[in-house]
């Protein structure tokens, strides 16, 4: 299939490129935040955007804030981001996205992953004149099945053990999706004897930690692997069978191994039942796979009720994005790619922080970092031209308070400028010591928000009596943007939303920067050139085929390593 009809050449050839860059370089010197208020009381209230749900009959209830005022944009400037996606096509490329359309061109696929959570079941949608709302409601009814049979007790061992841990071995979007949700969502998860724990990394102390805590007569391994033959995984799942058939028969794998795939010779050859094989389609990208199957783990987590909310609080946001026009400043998603946009190629940042004020999301910045850099770290176009301009940011992130003590000196008093969301819910999940603990963190997020806007000037600190040869070193030149993200609570749905939220914006991003954020090329020449170096590790004989630095670096390791 060929590139996008709505696709252009490059972004810069924008009208409202150049009138930006125009207002950019018009902007003085000392332009700032604070004076933008002054200027504009109404500022508050136009460029803050509430999302709310509430709906009693499926006990959802989301209220999300999103306050994008405190970033360095005027509303002439606003007015031509927002023009941008017309001339770039966005809404005709939501419409093909939320069609089924191959969007992805470059593996002639759909990007259909808003299916997963499309939660109306006699609503047909369609890829390839197939209606995929069967097969997502089946895959749907056997997690719930399953779910409510492990949860409860009813699906034993092999030795007639009740299930007490979870095992969810995979890579990529089949781990960072479910550890970071099942950790946000860990207070919803009943009942409190069901662990759950994730391997990932093909270091062998990622399996052999997590194989010392857990009984192989009550622990079930969900082996997450679209193909079954991705490498870190398979690798993994096999040590893991190996350690279990150790204690317990082969004919146990039945009762203790499932496979989230969707190939049936690889999963049967395993020696995993395929009654226990949960399938998804390819119109399902990795980054994208946390609503499908490979959401199992969560669903046996939390119960299938609290992930249904976690699939209704996406969907509320998709309903959302799609119907209101990109080119509104009501669409909460667009907002949010638009200033990373301006902050990316109008103001040369390199990266992006996401600072959650919330110890359940302490995995949500890695999470994203997937979702953002993998779907947008792109130099060609859809119409196959190297860019000539920035695209994707280097998103970061680590949990507030504990990153204020690290990186925020260099948000703060740094040469770069990093513009930075920052995530809190209104309502803690663990009021503690009369909600001493939360305050503290709110009065964190209200602050770092505020002093990074204001800073503190030379004349603040003359008449705080400070030191003359001390001025220089404690002027906060402040005008640092930031959006702050109130959430009422961290719930499924909420967490649901936030992320339909944050998939949204990179959708725009990619769409504006005239890029196909749903392929991932990148990640595969490593891996070619691993599976060469892996056999010539197999032996001690010294290698020459490599550059310099490589045949070095592999024959000091073989002479080093005790295994040969």
């Amino acid at each position: 299939m060929s590139s996008s009809s709505s696709s252009f050449d490059l972004s810069t050839s924008l009208p409202s490129w150049s009138v930006l860059q125009g207002l950019k370089d018009a902007l003085p010197d000392n332009f700032s935040i604070a004076d933008q208020f002054k200027q504009d009381p109404a500022r508050i209230a136009n460029l803050s955007k509430t999302f709310s749900v509430d709906d009693p009959a499926n006990d959802l209830k989301i209220k999300i804030l999103f306050d994008f005022s405190k970033n360095l944009v005027t509303n002439d400037i606003l007015k031509n981001l927002f023009n941008l996606t017309g001339e770039s096509h966005v809404d005709l490329l939501k419409d093909k996205l939320f069609d089924g359309q191959h969007i992805n061109f470059t593996e002639n696929r759909a990007v259909y992953h808003i299916a997963l959570r499309n939660t109306n079941k006699d609503k047909a949608l369609f890829v390839d004149d197939k209606n995929v709302s069967t097969g997502v409601n089946s895959v749907l009814d056997h997690m719930k099945e399953f779910s409510d049979s492990v949860r409860s007790g009813q699906w034993k061992g092999y030795t007639g053990k009740k299930i007490k841990n979870i095992v969810n071995i995979g890579i990529g979007g089949s781990d960072l999706g479910p550890v970071m949700v099942t950790e946000a969502l860990k207070s919803y998860a009943s009942p409190s004897d069901l662990n759950v724990h994730f391997v990932s990394n093909i270091d062998g102390t990622h399996v052999s930690e997590v194989l010392k805590y857990v009984d192989p007569e009550s622990t079930l391994f969900l082996i997450a692997s679209k193909t079954f033959t991705t490498a870190e995984t398979i690798t993994n799942a096999n040590t893991a069978k190996n350690w279990f058939l150790k204690s317990l028969p082969q004919e146990a794998i039945k009762n203790h191994f499932v496979a989230l795939s969707t190939n049936k010779s690889e999963v049967e050859k395993f020696g995993i039942n395929p009654k226990n094989m949960f399938g998804f389609e390819n119109w399902v990208g990795g980054r994208y796979s946390v609503w499908s199957s490979i959401g199992l783990s969560i669903c046996l987590f939390i119960g299938f009720d609290n992930f249904l909310k976690f699939l209704k609080g996406a969907e509320a946001m998709d309903l959302h994005f799609l119907n209101t026009s990109s080119s509104s400043q009501d669409n909460i998603p667009t907002f949010g790619a638009l200033l990373s946009i301006w902050y990316n190629n109008f103001y040369n940042a390199q990266t992006h922080l996401v600072a959650p004020f919330d110890q359940y999301l302490h995995r949500f910045p890695a999470y994203l970092q997937q979702l953002s850099m993998e779907s947008n770290g792109k130099s060609v176009t859809r119409k196959n031209i190297f860019t000539n301009y920035q695209t994707g940011t280097i998103l970061f992130g680590e949990p507030a308070t504990n990153s204020q003590h690290s990186f925020f000196q260099l948000v703060h008093q740094g040469t770069k400028l990093i513009p930075a969301d920052f995530i809190l819910a209104a309502n803690s999940h663990n009021p503690v010591e009369n909600n001493l603990h939360q305050k503290m963190l709110a009065s964190n997020f209200f602050a770092q928000a505020e002093a990074l806007m204001l800073g503190k000037n030379e004349d603040q600190l003359i008449k705080e009596n400070t030191p003359e040869d001390l001025i220089p070193h404690k002027i906060f030149k402040g005008n640092r943007p930031t959006t702050s993200i109130l959430c009422e609570k961290i719930n499924p749905e909420t967490l649901g939303a936030l992320i339909a939220y944050y998939e949204h914006v990179t959708f725009v991003e990619g769409a504006v920067w005239n890029i196909n954020s749903y392929d991932q090329w990148g990640v595969e020449l490593g891996k070619i050139l691993a599976k060469v170096i892996g056999e010539e590790l197999n032996d001690a004989k010294p290698v020459d085929s490599h550059d310099p630095s490589t045949q070095t670096l592999i024959n000091t390791f073989k002479q080093w390593s005790t295994f040969y």
